[in-house]
């Protein structure tokens, strides 16, 4: 059994709890133990990960968040920079999932974060489980 933090940026808490929801459930049913953390942002994500990574205690990470398009160019950085700091940290083999939603409206946000539609909080769960058994392998 591993343990998994899943570290989410509470903005939509409707549209969080579908995507925990997967994430979760994906992770219990595989035999791991979860643990949820809550940042403001999804900018925050990669810095509460590093966090935990720096602390210790656990070997896979989910990011879950949702970011819409709005009106003004910050969609773009905060869509990009998040995505960028999860590969960074990625690249540096800690193992993450991006459950990071970056849609142009609540509607297909629903529909991917929802677990009985495209459920990609499950789907970022088990790129971070596939992730840690790759780890393990090489390692």
């Amino acid at each position: 059994m591993s343990r998994f933090l899943i570290v989410e940026a509470r903005f939509y808490d409707h549209l969080n709890d579908m995507l925990i929801s997967g994430a979760k459930a994906a992770l219990e049913n595989a035999g791991h133990e979860v643990e949820i953390l809550t940042v403001p942002g999804a900018l925050e994500i990669p810095g509460a990960i590093a966090m935990a990574v720096e602390a210790g205690g656990y070997d896979g990470f989910v990011a879950i968040g949702v970011v819409i398009r709005g009106e003004t160019y910050h969609f773009e950085i905060v869509a990009g920079e998040s995505a960028r700091g999860i590969m960074a940290l990625t690249m540096d083999g800690i193992a993450i999932g991006n459950g990071i939603l970056t849609t142009e409206n609540e509607a297909q946000a629903i529909v991917r974060a929802d677990p009985e539609q495209s459920n990609k909080g499950a789907g970022a769960a088990e790129a971070a489980m596939a992730l840690l058994k790759l780890q393990e392998k090489i390692r």
